[in-house]
């Protein structure tokens, strides 16, 4: 079965034997996409979040078959080197990450966060960063998205003004 999909803005055709296969391993294993991580295969951790038409998702258990279609952004597609997203400029700015393994799901999930609620209280953190981190960074990373908040703001500020 063949399902079209854009990653991180290119659209991408892919030959999969089984339309049920997480969209993880698509991502992971079949475009080389390595940065969403598997953490528990039960959508619990939160390792593995990837953006679907702007939500965040859990991909290790999201059948590609729901892809079709869709905008998928991974964590390569968030930011780079030279132009870092907010989230991932704030996330070096407050050191957050210490094994690092869990902090691209972190970070996604955060983007999303901020799309919807883009000065978040501690309480919409609460509620809406659930990812799990086995080495606790809870309060550097809670501590980076009110920076990524304020890093958003400004950015959006200044394209503003460039108009």
């Amino acid at each position: 079965m063949k399902i079209s999909l854009t990653v991180n803005g290119e659209l991408k055709t892919v030959d999969i034997a089984d339309e049920n296969t997480p969209l993880l391993w698509v991502v992971r294993d079949t475009l080389d996409l390595k940065g969403t991580k598997f953490g528990c295969g039960k959508a619990a951790c939160g390792a593995c979040t990837l953006h679907v038409d702007g939500e965040a998702v859990r991909s290790c258990s999201y059948p590609v078959k729901f892809a079709e279609g869709k905008e998928v952004t991974t964590i390569e597609g968030l930011g780079d080197r030279e132009n870092p997203h907010p989230v991932q400029q704030a996330w070096i700015e407050e050191i957050v990450p210490q094994c690092g393994y869990c902090q691209p799901g972190f970070m996604m999930a955060t983007a999303a966060l901020l799309n919807k609620v883009p000065k978040p209280t501690d309480e919409d953190i609460d509620k809406n960063i659930i990812n799990v981190c086995r080495c606790g960074t809870y309060y550097r990373m809670r501590k980076a998205i009110h920076k990524a908040a304020n890093l958003q703001f400004e950015k959006e500020n200044k394209e503003s003004k460039e108009l």
